[in-house]
């Protein structure tokens, strides 16, 4: 179905080199597009998504069919060292796509790559939107009880009522010994449900302390 746009065996024209070079750039300004819809991008992060296929095709049309010299291209990567901070798990799957397609068009496929390019950007938009993480997302909570209350399954029916999923992670003590803190792990049914979640345990607990925080960082790395 898709084949290459031109025979580069005998070698490329000018004006065939320029051609995939538009289509690198444009299928750039789509991975750009997408890195701009699906969450918080720079406009230096988007801008070298549009160049980043374009100097991927050219040192692939440089090396085609030279093994040694594609070797030596490849070392030059290996050397390479980004210092800036770890990008979350979207960025690194743009740039990978980013250079995905500096491979297809700088070996002709230039159809091929705008098709792969605008169904990954499609469904990373689509990802974006069918955004479940508030629901599923778990949450740290914390009791505190005095020292003279029984803990064992104080909470149980409170926290079936309003949880998906309620994990005990332990308990301690403080304030010299004289409250103990329990920590759970939990998925709430209803978000909008944490205040009165919180009511029935503060009535349970002695109106003591009761804390529900997220516990896993918002910005997810690869």
């Amino acid at each position: 179905m898709f084949t290459a746009l031109f025979n580069m065996s005998n070698g490329m024209s000018l004006q065939s080199a320029f051609l995939l070079l538009v289509f690198a750039a444009v299928c750039g300004l789509i991975i750009a597009a997408t890195a701009l819809l699906t969450g918080p991008c720079s406009r230096h992060f988007a801008g070298a998504l549009v160049v980043l296929p374009m100097i991927i095709q050219v040192v692939i049309l440089m090396v085609n069919g030279n093994i040694g010299t594609g070797v030596a291209v490849m070392g030059a990567f290996g050397l390479v060292r980004f210092r800036s901070a770890q990008g979350s798990a979207r960025e690194i799957v743009l740039v990978f796509l980013a250079m995905a397609v500096g491979l297809a068009t700088g070996m002709a496929y230039a159809t091929y790559a705008l098709f792969v390019t605008l169904i990954i950007c499609l469904v990373m938009v689509l990802i974006s939107r069918i955004d479940l993480s508030e629901k599923l997302q778990p949450l740290h909570l914390r009791i505190s009880i005095p020292e003279d209350l029984d803990e064992m399954g104080l909470f149980d029916d409170i926290l079936s009522k309003y949880t998906r999923k309620a994990t005990f992670e332990g308990i301690k003590s403080i304030g010299m010994g004289t409250v103990f803190e329990m920590n759970y792990q939990i998925i709430m049914k209803d978000n909008r449900q944490q205040k009165a979640m919180m009511d029935e345990i503060r009535v349970r607990n002695g109106n003591l302390t009761v804390a529900l925080s997220h516990n896993t960082p918002t910005h997810q790395s690869l």
